[in-house]
C-alpha cells in the first residue's frame, strides 16, 4: 500500500473517532421501481434520535455537534426492505427501497394460532394496559394545514332600495373572496401531557398566511356597517326572511353592538394584522393537541369507532411483519353494513397486542346534511397513527397525520326588509332582496412527530408554567433558513411555493 493511501486511511480513521460538526442531511426517499417517494418513513439516525419522512418521501435532520459520527443511517417503511444508508449516501438526493411483500405464513411460530377476532378481543382488551397515561414531556413538531376552496359565490342580487348596497358591490363582495386560500403554521416545542391535560413548551413557530385576506375582509365589514347607519333609522327594526324563515331584529340594539363590542373586535383584529406575529400561540396549539388526541382509535366517542363498535366491521389478517423488529398481525378491517364509516389496516404486537400502527380512511360520508338550502358533508377524515414502547412498558403517540374534509353550501333566498311604526307613511323604508349561491370546500391536515419521549414525575408536570408569551413568526413566503439548525418534518412542494403575490 503505497504511502498516500495509508495515510488517508490513518486520517479517515481518526476522524470517524471524533465527534462531528453539526450539519444538516437532506434526500428523499423513493421505491426503487418507481422512483415515486415513500411517505412517512423512519429515518433512524440514533438510539433513540429518528425523523418521518414528509407525503412526498422528503427529509431531513440535524447531526448536532458532539454527535458520535453513526456507522450507518437505518431507514424502514412498512411493505420495504429495512436498509442502513451511510452518512455519504444520506448526501444523495435519492435514496431507494426495495419493496418487500408482507408475509403471510411460516414467519413466526406460536403456541397457539390465534383466529383474528381472538386478535381483535385481546387487542381491546389489553387497551388499558398498553396505553400510557403517565406524565411524559414529548418533543414535538406540528404542521397544521387549512386549505380553502371556494368554487362559487353569487350573492344573486336582485333589488336595494339603498343605491350603495347595489350590483356592483355584491359583486365586488363576492370577488374579494379568494378562490383558494391557505394557511400554514408550524411549531416545535415540547408537550407536557398527564394522561388528558396538556402544557406546551413552545420554542419556535412559524405562520403563514396573507395578511390583505385578514385586513380586506376588516375593511369591508366597517364599510358595510357605514352604510348601515347612514341608512336605517332609529327605531327601525329589520324583519329578515330566508325561504319559509323569518325572524325580526331590532335596529338599536345592532347599533349598540356595532358602537361596543363590534368595534371593539375589529380594533383587536387590526391591531393583531400590524404585528408579524400571532397572539394567543400557546392557547391556539393546547386546543389543537387536545382536539388531535381525542381522537386516538382508543378514546371514547372518537370518531374512529372500530374499538367501540368492533361488532359493526369485518376482520381479516393479511399476514405478519416487523415494526423496529418487533413481529405484528396486520390485519384489514371494513365496514359490514352501511352503519360502520371505515376501512384500514392494524399492526397489532404479537407479544402484548397493542397497537404500533394504524392506517384508516372513510369509506362514506360521515355527515352529509341537507335541509332548505343549506349543505353540509364531512367528506374526508383519513390518517396514519404511530406509536411507540416508552421504558414502562407502555404504549404513546409517536406520529400521527390527519385529514379532515368538509364541504358547506348555500342555495336559497335572502330578504332583508327595514321597517319604522315610528314614522309618518308606510313602514317599510329599505328593501334588499338577494339569492345567496355559496359552495366552499375544506380542508384541515395536522402531521405531528414526536421526536423524543421522556417520563416525568407528576410533580414537574404540575410545577411547569407555560409562557404565553411566545408568538409565531408571520412568513409571507416560505423560508427554507427558518427551520435551519432544527429538526422537523419537511414541508411538501405546496408549502415550499408559498407566496403572497405582491400588490
Amino acid at each position: 500500500m503505497s504511502i498516500k493511501k495509508t495515510l488517508l486511511l490513518s486520517i479517515l480513521t481518526i476522524l470517524m473517532g471524533f465527534p462531528l460538526i453539526a450539519q444538516t442531511i437532506t434526500s428523499r426517499l423513493v421505491d426503487a421501481k418507481t422512483l415515486k417517494g415513500i411517505p412517512y418513513a423512519t429515518i433512524q439516525y440514533g438510539e433513540h434520535q429518528g425523523v418521518i419522512t414528509n407525503e412526498e418521501g422528503r427529509f431531513s435532520f440535524v447531526l448536532e455537534e458532539g454527535t458520535i459520527l453513526p456507522d450507518s443511517i437505518y431507514v424502514t417503511s412498512m411493505g420495504y426492505e429495512k436498509k442502513g444508508f451511510s452518512l455519504e449516501q444520506m448526501q444523495d438526493s435519492l435514496l431507494p427501497l426495495e419493496a418487500k411483500a408482507i408475509e403471510l405464513s411460516g414467519v413466526y411460530v406460536f403456541d397457539k394460532e390465534l383466529e383474528v377476532d381472538d386478535i381483535i378481543e385481546k387487542m381491546i382488551e389489553n387497551i388499558p394496559k398498553n396505553v400510557n397515561k403517565n406524565p411524559v414531556k414529548q418533543r414535538f413538531f406540528l404542521r397544521k394545514s387549512e386549505l380553502a376552496n371556494t368554487q362559487k359565490v353569487d350573492f344573486g342580487f336582485e333589488k336595494s332600495s339603498i343605491k350603495e348596497l347595489n350590483r356592483e358591490l355584491m359583486d365586488s363582495i363576492a370577488k374579494s373572496i379568494p378562490k383558494n386560500a391557505s394557511h400554514y403554521t408550524e411549531s416545535f416545542g415540547d408537550l407536557y401531557k398527564n394522561n388528558t391535560a396538556y402544557k406546551l413548551n413552545i420554542i419556535k413557530a412559524a405562520d403563514l398566511y396573507d395578511k390583505r385576506d385578514v385586513s380586506s375582509f376588516e375593511d369591508l365589514a366597517e364599510y358595510m356597517e357605514e352604510i348601515f347607519k347612514q341608512n336605517v333609522k332609529p327605531g327601525s327594526y329589520l324583519k329578515i326572511k330566508s325561504g319559509i324563515f323569518s325572524e325580526k331584529i331590532q335596529v338599536d340594539s345592532i347599533l349598540d353592538t356595532m358602537d361596543d363590542e363590534r368595534m371593539e373586535q375589529v380594533k383587536k383584529v387590526k391591531a393583531q394584522v400590524k404585528k408579524d406575529s400571532v397572539s394567543g400561540l400557546v392557547d391556539s396549539q393546547r386546543w389543537q393537541f387536545k382536539d388531535m388526541l381525542s381522537q386516538l382509535y382508543y378514546k371514547e366517542d372518537a370518531k374512529l369507532d372500530f374499538v367501540e363498535k368492533p361488532n359493526r366491521y369485518e376482520f381479516k389478517l393479511a399476514g405478519y411483519a416487523d415494526i423496529n423488529e418487533t413481529g405484528v398481525y396486520v390485519v384489514d378491517f371494513w365496514p359490514k353494513r352501511s352503519s360502520a364509516d371505515f376501512e384500514g389496516r392494524l399492526y397489532i404486537n404479537i407479544e402484548d397486542f397493542a397497537v404500533m400502527r394504524l392506517d384508516f380512511k372513510n369509506t362514506q360520508r360521515l355527515r352529509n346534511f341537507r335541509l332548505l338550502g343549506i349543505t353540509y358533508r364531512e367528506t374526508v377524515y383519513k390518517g396514519t397513527m404511530r406509536f411507540a414502547k416508552l421504558p414502562n412498558g407502555k404504549y404513546d403517540l409517536q406520529f400521527m397525520d390527519l385529514s379532515d374534509g368538509k364541504y358547506f353550501a348555500v342555495d336559497r333566498p335572502l330578504k332583508v326588509v327595514e321597517k319604522n311604526k315610528h314614522v309618518k307613511g308606510r313602514r317599510k323604508q329599505n328593501e334588499l332582496k338577494l339569492n345567496i349561491d355559496f359552495r366552499m370546500n375544506m380542508t384541515h391536515k395536522y402531521e405531528l412527530v414526536v421526536f423524543d419521549q421522556d417520563e416525568i414525575a407528576e410533580e414537574a408536570f404540575k410545577t411547569f408554567t407555560e409562557d404565553k408569551t411566545v408568538r409565531a413568526t408571520y412568513m409571507p413566503r416560505y423560508d427554507p433558513e427558518f427551520w435551519k439548525g432544527y429538526t422537523i418534518m419537511e414541508p411538501n412542494q405546496a408549502i415550499r411555493g408559498f407566496t403572497v403575490e405582491e400588490e
